[in-house]
């Protein structure tokens, strides 16, 4: 476990990180280009300008992290626990989010424009407002997830649990969603759906 309060400037590219805990640390301006973490645990700690480009992350946790002005350009998060973490100011461009726990993360206003999180439980987290268009969100559970003004404009949204999700609040024009989300989504607007009509 690190005992070091700060880690300012330091070049951590290609590192791997397997197994080691950091609570309470900031790391400020610190190059994890590349970086490989398996079972790590970030606890409490605060990521300023830190960049993880390229990096892969599988099994780790960042439990109720601060990532302010990161760059995630192609990161991939395998089976990763987030929960209680908030972004600001971070590019997330070519993000990959495979399974694990995003709930109740701060993500309003991101721009996450083309992201792609599968299978992510993403219950009560902040999406409000995010930029969201040309992503997917597939089979991710969103119940309880702010998303008032997130624009998911030709998102797709397959399999994913969208209750509580109001359409008037969300722009989806063009966005791919199942069968059975369509039925959810008309129920949100009012409307009463019956089964089709059997031809005689």
């Amino acid at each position: 476990m690190s005992t070091e309060s700060i880690i300012r400037g330091e070049d951590w590219y290609g590192r791997d990180l397997d197994g080691v805990e950091f609570t309470d640390v900031e790391f400020v301006d610190v190059d994890m280009t590349e970086l490989r973490s398996s079972g790590a645990t970030f606890t409490r700690c605060t990521f300023r300008s830190v960049r993880f480009n390229v990096s892969e992350h599988t099994d780790s946790a960042f439990v109720n992290c601060s990532f302010q002005g990161c760059n995630f350009f192609d990161t991939t998060f395998r089976r990763c626990k987030l929960t209680g973490s908030t972004f600001h100011s971070c590019d997330f461009a070519l993000l990959k989010v495979e399974g694990g726990n995003w709930g109740f993360t701060g993500l309003s206003r991101a721009e996450l424009r083309g992201a792609e999180f599968r299978g992510v439980r993403l219950r009560e987290a902040d999406l409000g407002e995010a930029r969201c268009a040309e992503s997917r969100f597939d089979g991710c559970d969103l119940s309880g997830a702010t998303l008032t003004g997130a624009d998911f404009t030709a998102a797709s949204l397959v399999g994913s649990d969208l209750t509580g999700v109001d359409p008037a609040d969300v722009l989806l024009r063009g966005a791919t969603i199942d069968e059975r989300q369509a039925v959810v989504l008309a129920e949100a607007l009012g409307m009463l759906v019956v089964p089709t009509p059997t031809a005689t």
